[in-house]
Order: C-alpha cells, then sequence, then structure tokens
C-alpha cells in the first residue's frame, strides 16, 4: 500500500505497527561522564565478560583510566558461543 501526502494515520495519532521502524538499533557511547575527572571524557570500550545473556563490556576513561561504565551486548560477535 503506497501512501500519498493525504493519507490520515489511525486513531492515536501513529502510524499503522508494520510502517513503524526502529529509531536506533544500540547505542555505542564514546564519551561518557568520568567522576575523577569530573567531566565528559573519551571512553574505550573493552570485552569483560562472556556470559550466557551476552557479551559484557566495560567503558574506561581515555584519560585516567578509571571504570565509568559497562553494557551487555546481546548481538554481539561472542554471544552465540555459549549460546545453544
Amino acid at each position: 500500500m503506497k501512501r500519498v501526502p493525504f493519507d490520515f494515520v489511525q486513531a492515536g495519532g501513529r502510524p499503522p505497527q508494520e510502517e513503524q521502524q526502529p529509531d536506533f538499533d544500540e547505542f555505542e557511547a564514546t564519551e561518557l561522564y568520568c567522576p575523577k575527572c569530573g567531566r565528559a571524557v573519551p571512553v574505550r570500550k573493552s570485552l569483560l565478560l562472556i556470559l550466557p545473556e551476552g557479551d559484557k563490556y566495560e567503558y574506561t576513561c581515555a584519560v585516567c583510566g578509571s571504570s565509568v561504565g559497562d553494557k551487555i551486548d546481546k548481538s554481539g560477535q561472542f554471544y552465540g558461543i555459549l549460546k545453544t
């Protein structure tokens, strides 16, 4: 079904579900706040653990080296190793 400029959306003001696409898949941090440095700093991402629920990565401050966060990536390259 081709949409034209004067098509109306469903009640509720949202387009139909099949036409909605996610705005993003995942975020990748390039800068995070470091409490030791007291400002937003560039970060380095390193693989910390391979878990059944996903790959756990740690973000460290590129200036002082302290840990500033982590994330679990369920779509990473190592995720399929433990999932059977």
